[in-house]
């Protein structure tokens, strides 16, 4: 049988006096092209992952080690990106390979009184993080077209009515499609704003510039190991957990259902596909290049847009602003001194980049709030009711510090839910280790008559690499191995001390105004 893969190239005589076909192999090109075709089929969850680690919590962060320390800091920004790359990585392989995400395997694995105590620190979380988004979309609307404060805070609902609309995390994956290239091109108005920025500022010599991603003394010396692990703080968020662990599923589940591995019943889509398992095919399929996706849009959309921020600052406020910069770092003298610093354009364009990454952030964030509602607790109130309640929570304490407090109140709320988010994050973490790292959770079933992969194809991806027989049932362990087991620990233990020693030091009156 002719390999349709290879082209005739001649058609010989052979010594025999028979025929034979020669054939050369196909063009390296076109391998290249299917691989790019493939890939472009998965552009789309870690777009939404990267908006996590791009709010307004980041501006906050990324403007104050700019104005202070002009483009030091960098070295700080490249590793809180690999830790987050890090943990995302987790997530992926978590989602993929038990069709659950982070809120659903809790629920399934761990007592009761466990996932209610887990459940309400998500909840504060989710609605910490939603007050950074609700205090930055208020904000720009305020500066852009003169909205005030208060009804600029009752505005930031419609990123919800959007996700109540468009978005149905077990409805058809061409519906999910649209909702992703939706948020994508908010993602892609952001990196245009701050790619303008970048022209406008002066950014000195490139030496300087591309020395700030190595690692100085600045990074660990006085106000910078703080402003360092403010920026990690507002990197490594709870909801990006769930989001990364709840988004490759989609892509699974069609899989299987064109594979006719998995056929759903309306049970099954109510309860939003709890008893789905992938197959290993699936798996096979989808897990490289989800996790390729992830780590593209990490380490050039997130990065870009934090560094570039970071940049800005430093080229425009470093050396113009009161006590070394950080008694100015809020968005509204930020505003001001971009424009009197560059031009009015400088100050607009970075606004608008402030209110697509706000708008993107809170739909974002609404939709991790919706997958850990419905994760954790199985509640027969709408998903409608769910969602809207929590942005009513985040919206409540910003509209009550407006009226009361004006400008100075947003400030002071945005910097409590950065407290509230480091507070809390070892809590939500900790399960991802645990789940990706116990080969019970981490086990796949394998049928090689159903999957599209024999035995000997499927690889060393997990612990062991071994398939282990449970009552004549074939089973592959894919929990994390040894030293991502350790490299896991390390990063959490790190990032839980670096979270909890900044804060003690909001405790003690040092503060990163935004």
């Amino acid at each position: 049988m002719v390999n349709s893969a290879y082209e005739p190239l001649s058609n010989e005589v052979d010594g025999e006096g028979g025929s034979q076909l020669r054939f050369k192999r196909p063009r390296k090109g076109h391998g290249v092209l299917r691989v790019l075709r493939k890939y472009a089929q998965f552009i789309g969850p870690g777009l939404m992952v990267s908006v996590s680690y791009m709010d307004p919590g980041n501006y906050s962060t990324a403007v104050a080690a700019g104005s202070a320390h002009r483009y030091k800091l960098l070295f700080s920004v490249l590793v809180s990106n690999f830790m987050a790359a890090f943990w995302q990585c987790l997530c992926a392989r978590l989602g993929a390979v038990t069709g659950l995400d982070l809120a659903q395997n809790c629920r399934k694995h761990l007592p009761n009184g466990l996932n209610v105590a887990l459940y309400i620190f998500s909840e504060v979380a989710i609605i910490a993080t939603d007050l950074a988004e609700v205090i930055g979309t208020a904000i720009s609307l305020n500066i852009l077209f003169g909205i005030p404060l208060a009804l600029g805070v009752v505005l930031t609902v419609v990123d919800v009515l959007i996700v109540l609309m468009a978005y149905k995390s077990n409805g058809s994956l061409r519906l999910i499609r649209w909702f992703e290239m939706f948020v994508s091109v908010l993602v892609a108005a952001t990196v245009v704003c701050f790619t303008i920025e970048l022209f406008y500022a002066d950014l000195g010599s490139a030496k300087e510039l591309f020395s700030g991603f190595l690692p100085s003394r600045a990074a660990i010396e006085g106000d910078g190991l703080y402003l360092s692990l403010a920026i990690l703080g507002a990197t490594v968020m709870p909801h990006s957990l769930f989001l990364g662990s709840g988004v490759v599923q989609p892509r699974l589940r069609e899989f299987d259902i064109n594979h006719g591995n998995y056929m759903p019943s309306e049970s099954d889509i109510d309860n939003n596909h709890e008893n789905y398992k992938p197959s290993m095919g699936a798996i096979k399929e989808t897990l490289n290049y989800t996790t390729a996706e992830l780590l593209v849009s990490l380490f050039t959309v997130a990065l870009f847009v934090n560094c570039a921020i970071l940049i800005v600052s430093g080229a425009t406020l470093y050396g113009n602003t009161d006590t070394n910069g950080t008694d100015e770092a809020d968005l509204f003298s930020i505003y001001n001194l971009l424009c009197q610093s560059l031009s009015k354009s400088a100050g607009t364009i970075f606004v608008l980049a402030l209110l697509f990454s706000g708008q993107s952030a809170g739909i974002v964030c609404t939709l991790s709030g919706q997958m850990v509602s419905e994760g954790f607790l199985n509640w027969t109130v709408s998903p409608s009711i769910r969602r809207s309640a929590t942005r009513a929570v985040a919206i409540t304490p910003c509209l009550i510090l407006v009226l009361v407090a004006g400008r100075n109140g947003l400030s002071g709320a945005l910097n409590a839910s950065q407290v509230v988010l480091s507070l809390l994050l070892p809590f939500v973490s900790a399960p991802l280790i645990y789940f990706t790292s116990n080969s019970t959770v981490m086990s796949v079933r394998v049928d090689s008559h159903r999957d599209d992969y024999s035995l000997q194809d499927l690889g060393d991806t997990g612990s062991s690499g071994l398939l282990e027989e449970q009552d004549h049932i074939i089973y592959k362990d894919m929990s994390n191995g040894i030293f991502v087991k350790i490299a896991a620990v390390l990063t959490w233990l790190l990032i839980s001390a670096l979270n909890f020693y900044m804060l003690i030091s909001f405790s003690r009156g040092q503060d990163v105004h935004l």
